[in-house]
C-alpha cells in the first residue's frame, strides 16, 4: 500500500451516548465481552499496513489511555511512528476543540511532520472491518482529492449524519446533511482518505476563512470545486449513535454470521488481560450467550453478553442483557434487556427490565 498515516477521533459524537460516555471517551466504550470500540478503527489501520497512528483525545480519556498503553497489543510500540497520542487543544491557547475541524486544526503539526503521502481519518464509534488499502488504491485510481466511505442503510434522523449521491463513476454529485426525507441512503461512515499535503492545506484554508464545520463548510460546497469520490462498503456496519444501537450492536454478535465476518480472517486486536476461565456451576443454564473469562455462572443466562468477572447468583434469570466487567448479580434476580456498566452490584431478589428499543441502563459502580 502507498505510505499512509492514520488519524483516529476517539471522542467525536460522545453526546449521542451520554449514558456510556459519562466516565469515558466513546472510543473506550466496552463492546462484545472484551473489546473497546476504538479497537476496530485501530485494528483496521494496522491490518492495512498503517504503522503510524495519531489518536486525538479529549475529555475522560483515562480509560482510553489505560486500554491503549504503549500500543504494543496492536504492534504500534515503535521507535519511529507507532501510536501517538494527540492533545485535545485547537492551538497554543490550550482551548479544547469543539468539533471535527477544530480537532484537525490541533492535529496539524502532527500531519505536517508526517512523511506519509496519504492520510486515513476514522471515528471510533462504529463496529466494522475494512481494508483501508483498497480505498487508497481506489483513491489513487480516481485521482480524487477526497474519498469518503459510505454504507447503504436506513437513516436515523435523530442524530447528525451525512448522505450523498454518486454517479456511475463513483464521483459525489450531491451531499445532504440531516436530510428531511428518510429512507435507504448512502450514509457517510466517517472514514475519509486524502493526500496528507492536501488535507493540511485544506485545514489552513478553512482556518483563514473562519469555517466551523468540516461537513457544511468544506465537503458540501466542495462537490463543485473538488474531486470528491464515494467508496461503497458492503460489509457489516453498526454505528453506536444511541443506547439502543449499542445494545443491538452487541446482540448482533450472537449471530454466527456476524461474528464470522467481524472476527474472521484478519484479527481485531485488543488489550490482553490474563484471567481464569469462566466457571459454570451445576445449577447453571446458558443458552446463546457470549461468556468472558473469569465469570461465575450459577443461574440462568440467555441471549446475553457477559464481560470479564461477571457473577450470576443461584436462581437468577438473566435474559437479553449486557453486563460489563465485574458486575455481580445476586440470587433470585430477574433481569431482562438490561445494560449494566462496570463494577455494579444487583442485590438478591431484584426485578429489572427494559425493552429492545430502550434498555434499562445501570450506571458504573451502582448498588441496586
Amino acid at each position: 500500500m502507498a505510505s499512509t498515516v492514520g488519524v483516529i477521533f476517539s471522542s467525536i459524537n460522545e453526546e449521542n451516548v451520554p449514558e456510556l460516555t459519562k466516565v469515558r471517551s466513546i472510543g473506550s466504550v466496552p463492546y462484545g465481552g472484551r473489546y473497546r470500540l476504538v479497537d476496530f478503527a485501530l485494528s483496521n489501520m494496522v491490518n492495512s499496513g498503517i504503522t503510524t497512528v495519531g489518536m486525538i483525545t479529549k475529555n475522560n480519556y483515562q480509560s482510553l489511555m489505560d486500554h491503549l498503553g504503549s500500543g504494543k497489543y496492536w504492534d504500534l510500540a515503535r521507535k519511529e511512528g507507532g501510536l501517538i497520542l494527540l492533545p485535545p487543544y485547537i492551538d497554543d491557547s490550550e482551548m479544547l476543540y469543539k468539533n471535527r475541524l477544530e480537532a484537525l486544526k490541533g492535529a496539524s503539526s502532527f500531519l505536517k511532520k508526517a512523511k506519509e503521502d496519504f492520510v486515513v481519518l476514522a471515528d471510533s464509534d462504529a463496529v466494522y472491518k475494512l481494508d483501508y488499502s483498497k480505498i487508497i488504491d481506489f483513491h489513487i485510481k480516481k485521482n480524487a482529492d477526497i474519498t469518503l466511505v459510505y454504507h447503504e442503510h436506513l437513516v436515523d434522523k435523530s442524530h447528525y449524519y451525512m448522505t450523498f449521491d454518486t454517479n456511475d463513476d463513483g464521483r459525489i454529485t450531491g451531499i445532504e446533511i440531516n436530510p428531511a426525507t428518510s429512507g435507504f441512503k448512502k450514509n457517510y461512515i466517517n472514514v475519509m482518505i486524502a493526500r496528507t499535503s492536501f488535507l493540511v492545506n485544506l485545514i489552513q484554508n478553512a482556518t483563514q476563512h473562519g469555517y466551523t464545520s468540516f461537513g457544511r463548510d468544506i465537503l458540501s460546497p466542495g462537490v463543485k470545486s473538488l474531486n470528491l469520490y464515494g467508496y461503497k462498503f458492503d460489509g457489516y456496519y453498526s454505528s453506536i449513535s444511541s443506547l439502543s444501537s449499542y445494545f443491538q450492536a452487541n446482540m448482533d454478535l450472537l449471530n454466527k454470521e456476524v461474528r464470522s465476518e467481524i472476527f474472521g480472517e484478519r484479527d481485531i486486536y485488543t488489550k490482553v488481560n490474563d484471567s481464569s476461565p469462566a466457571k459454570f456451576a451445576s445449577t447453571a443454564k446458558v443458552r446463546n450467550s457470549l461468556i468472558s473469562d473469569g465469570c461465575l455462572i450459577e443461574g440462568t443466562v440467555e441471549n446475553c453478553i457477559l464481560f470479564r468477572g461477571v457473577k450470576i447468583g443461584k436462581g437468577s434469570v438473566v435474559k437479553n442483557c449486557i453486563l460489563m466487567t465485574d458486575n455481580i448479580i445476586g440470587e433470585n434476580c430477574n433481569l431482562a434487556y438490561v445494560v449494566s456498566d462496570k463494577d455494579s452490584v444487583i442485590r438478591d431478589n431484584r426485578l429489572l427490565a427494559g425493552c429492545e428499543q430502550k434498555p434499562y441502563f445501570i450506571n458504573k459502580s451502582s448498588l441496586i
